[in-house]
């Protein structure tokens, strides 16, 4: 959920919920939101049925998240998996926000100091790091960290 407006090609329903900040603030009200937190301006959360429902079903859930809301995670779900993404340098990330072309310049700035800020008290806290240099190697990394290693085999016979 998050009080942001779609970007280009986002569905609501579907990439987020997208609500104004009245209705934000009622939901975290009612108690309806595992996480949130505020990120360049904007609400973002996660609805909290919609996770119990995934973990009661004896799903694993994938939350993109940023780190309030992972603390958040991290307090009401001790054994979960925390594993934090990052950019190789400040450089790559400034770059990358550019090329989004959909953050202001007046929020580059702060969204680069929010980064170090996070990167920074990440380190305190999660269990895995993976750094977003190669697309392709990241994924393989976090796709490594998530899936389980199978217990060797051993003959019961011996």
């Amino acid at each position: 959920m998050t009080t942001r407006a779609p970007r280009p090609g986002e569905i609501d329903g579907v990439h987020y919920c997208f609500v104004d900040r009245d209705e934000f603030e009622e939901v975290v009200a009612a108690g309806g939101l595992a996480e949130w937190a505020e990120y360049g301006g904007y609400l973002y959360g996660t609805p909290a049925d919609q996770l119990e429902q995934e973990l009661a079903a004896g799903n694993d859930v994938l939350l993109d998240i940023e780190i309030e809301g992972s603390r958040t995670i991290r307090d009401r779900f001790p054994d979960a998996l925390m594993v934090f993404i990052t950019p190789p340098d400040r450089r790559e990330l400034e770059r990358r926000l550019r090329a989004r072309g959909d953050t202001l310049e007046e929020d580059v700035a702060n969204r680069l100091g929010v980064a170090e800020d996070q990167i920074a008290a990440a380190r305190r806290f999660f269990d895995y790091f993976v750094v977003n240099d190669d697309l392709a190697v990241a994924i393989d990394q976090v796709t490594d960290i998530l899936t389980p290693v199978p217990e060797p085999v051993t003959n019961q016979d011996d």
